[in-house]
């Protein structure tokens, strides 16, 4: 499988810097998977109730982007660095970005608020660089918990494409958001509203909630010529008991289970490995039944959906429009079809619709 079959043109003013207001009032395209390429329909994404049923659940991504830029400069020397943070090890350890030179182990930072930001309460807080990564990034040890000053001096950071500042960082969050761990938003959820979650939940449509904290690989493009060789990042995810039980009683019942973004595909897929999809049979002894097609977990994934993954959990599934040749446009690809998928990003970008974050969505029935 080629890279390049996930390819296409996009002109840059289509990339949506801002948000629309509100936030439902985003285009949404309806896409079936077992239509005609090219044919879909095109409504807002407040509309999206009419194509949900009763007894539907719709899972979604609970994390909430951290203020993961940090600004500082090096002790003694006074340069200037930025740090963004990814991974975190312990309270005090992350892995990180850092921007600046000379950045060798054993390097002490000052870290002090945004440019332009009021000075922190607590003052300036130290770190150390301890390790250069395989991936480029450093291994930082600061002197407090990072929890300690996070809110007060970091900044949300935005994807690199987007170029405009943000007036609300809120718009860069999810209404339903609550567990702190991600460095890029949920950009699916984006375009739901209190009052839209609630009218669903009238409509007899059920609600979940799991959590997977998206790293800054989601935004990075795949550059090995044959989709096979890319190593696929890892994310850690969570799906609770109580929610996993839910899951598996909608299956037995017949009922759809609906993802909300590629970070839920990919973690409910994640907690299927190794479980029978709905028709197989019962294992013995104890073995997973044909119902029972998730299981609680706490941890990493490195799942890799590629055109010919089998789908054990998700039925329907609310996305964006993704980057070309990215990881995320092959899991919707896998879900939907490729001709299907990149028919109608042709037709998206015909009728001019909003592309990446803060663009318009796609419902895949």
């Amino acid at each position: 499988m080629l890279t390049r079959d996930f390819d296409y043109h996009l002109s840059p003013e289509m990339i949506a810097q801002t948000p629309v207001e509100p936030r439902d009032a985003s285009r949404l395209m309806v896409v079936r998977r077992e239509g005609t390429p090219g044919q879909v329909e095109h409504r807002f994404f407040r509309d999206v109730r009419e194509y949900l049923q009763p007894g539907d659940l719709l899972v979604l991504n609970q994390t909430r982007v951290i203020p993961a830029r940090i600004f500082g400069n090096k002790a003694g020397t006074g340069g200037q660095v930025e740090l963004l943070l990814l991974r975190r090890h312990d309270e005090r350890t992350w892995e990180a970005l850092v921007r600046g030179r000379g950045l060798r182990p054993g390097l002490r930072l000052e870290l002090h608020a945004a440019p332009g930001g009021a000075p922190p309460a607590a003052g300036r807080v130290g770190a150390e660089i301890l390790a250069e990564l395989e991936s480029g990034g450093r291994l930082v040890r600061f002197d407090v918990p990072v929890e300690a000053f996070l809110d007060e001096m970091g900044v949300v950071p935005l994807p690199p494409y987007i170029h405009e500042p943000l007036a609300d960082p809120e718009r860069y969050q999810t209404v339903y958001g609550r567990v702190d761990g991600s460095v890029a938003a949920s950009t699916a959820g984006l375009h739901f509203t209190p009052e839209l979650l609630v009218a669903l939940r009238q409509r007899g449509v059920e609600l979940a909630y799991l959590t997977l904290h998206i790293g800054l690989d989601t935004f990075r493009p795949v550059k090995e010529e044959r989709v096979e060789d890319h190593q696929i990042h890892t994310e850690w995810y969570e799906l609770t008991a109580p929610v996993a039980e839910q899951i598996n009683r909608v299956r037995l019942e017949g009922r759809r289970v609906l993802a909300v973004g590629t970070t839920v595909v990919r973690a409910l897929e994640s907690a299927a490995t190794g479980q029978p999809a709905v028709g197989d049979a019962c294992g013995d002894e104890g073995g997973a039944c044909a119902w029972r097609t998730v299981q609680a977990h706490a941890g990493p994934t490195d799942l890799f959906i590629v055109p010919g993954y089998r789908f054990r959990v998700v039925e329907a599934m609310i996305t964006n429009f993704h980057l070309p040749r990215s990881t995320l446009l092959m899991l919707v690809s896998a879900f939907a079809g490729r001709e299907t998928i990149m028919a109608a990003y042709e037709e998206a970008i015909r009728r001019r619709y909003r592309f990446f974050s803060f663009g318009d969505a796609m419902l895949i029935l």
